[in-house]
């Protein structure tokens, strides 16, 4: 995809620009949020196509900034759930802040192509994955057949080398 004309975004940007920051300041309960988030929205579309015609700009814009904020709560959702392991850890064997962020970037990068696939192909890929459960084991605790089982762990190993290999 090409990326979007900087004309029309900059035009977007001037006539919707205070709208999203205030829409996602009612959201967000704070300003320097909202302005992160806005700004984010205008750098996502000046990286993506925009449609040739947009009818209702403030329900596009919108849209952005939805999945913008909804990222941003599960980014923050993620950290806080690491930070807690890491106060079960001892001193001595925390990681670094670098490794730290490391992680947490890795994590999210995880938890993005998760979201990308529908809640019961995600619960049958996190069995097989990180609880090692087997296909029958899996099809018999979710009341399900292991060919469906199989059909689901076939869709989301398509989803993540999607993810991977063609962005």
């Amino acid at each position: 995809m090409s990326p979007s004309s900087s004309n029309d975004v900059g035009e977007l940007y001037l006539q919707h620009h205070s709208w999203i920051v205030a829409m996602l300041r009612r959201r967000l309960g704070n300003r320097e949020q909202a302005l992160d988030i806005a700004q984010d929205t205008f750098v996502k579309l000046l990286r993506s196509e925009l449609p040739p015609l947009l009818r209702e700009p403030r329900a596009y814009l919108c849209t952005v900034a939805s999945r913008l904020c909804l990222q941003h709560f599960r980014r923050q959702a993620l950290e806080a759930a690491y930070l807690d392991s890491l106060a079960l850890i001892e001193p001595q064997h925390q990681p670094s802040e670098e490794t730290r962020l490391l992680v947490l970037e890795a994590l999210d990068a995880v938890g993005q192509v998760l979201d990308g696939l529908g809640s019961r192909v995600r619960e049958i890929f996190l069995l097989s994955q990180l609880d090692g459960l087997t296909y029958p084991q899996i099809a018999e605790q979710l009341g399900l057949t292991v060919n469906v089982v199989q059909k689901a762990m076939l869709k989301a190993y398509r989803h993540c080398y999607a993810a991977v290999y063609q962005q």
